[in-house]
């Protein structure tokens, strides 16, 4: 299992440092950071949960994130709407790289998730528009509590990445996201001779 200091030192080389982002027809370019707190022995994973009143996704866990403006650079997209949404300013964000996209076929959108480290323990300032609630889950237990299983959404059902932590259930391409991440570990603790947990 990592501790913050293994994280810090595993997880830069496995990820990409500049992705290149080939945006499929009818897609829009969209960013998210997946922030970990590693200020602490044992790293956190920082998740917000949207409001009711959104259009979109309302109600979800997902990570901090949104559309690209036009001409911005993913990257800079992950950190300004990480900035707007829970008030976390880019300097105190480690950009470490970025996981595979993610492509929701159904509203068209190519998200690229960028992993960022926070070094000190933040003091989240969430959006009341947006934010309903910040959320930080240890890594270790993200790491125990998922499962690829049947999902039941506004009436279909589908198979998808699901991890239920707390009482919180985290679905759809976030859970998609955290399951690329959490998998690039599994594999790096076995190649290093340890057990993925």
């Amino acid at each position: 299992m990592y501790s913050s200091e293994e994280l810090r030192a595993t997880l830069p080389p496995l990820l990409a440092r500049s992705p290149r982002v080939r945006l499929p027809p009818d897609s829009s370019l969209a960013s998210v950071l997946v922030p970990i707190v590693v200020s602490t022995p044992a790293p956190r994973v920082v998740f917000t949960k949207r409001t009711d009143t959104l259009s979109r996704h309302a109600g979800e866990i997902s990570f901090p994130g949104g559309l690209a403006d036009e001409g911005e650079a993913a990257a800079s997209a992950a950190l300004r709407e990480a900035e707007e949404e829970l008030g976390l300013a880019r300097a105190d964000v480690e950009l470490v790289g970025s996981l595979p996209p993610v492509h929701t076929r159904v509203t068209g959108i190519l998200i690229v998730p960028f992993v960022g480290f926070l070094e000190n323990d933040p003091r989240f300032t969430p959006s009341p528009d947006e934010i309903a609630d910040v959320m930080e889950f240890p890594l270790v237990d993200l790491m125990a509590h998922g499962s690829e299983s049947e999902f039941e959404h506004e009436g279909t059902r589908f198979r998808t990445y699901v991890y239920e932590v707390d009482g919180h259930v985290i679905w759809g391409a976030t859970a998609r996201i955290l399951w690329s991440f959490l998998e690039l570990l599994g594999r790096s603790e076995g190649a290093n001779g340890a057990v993925p947990a």
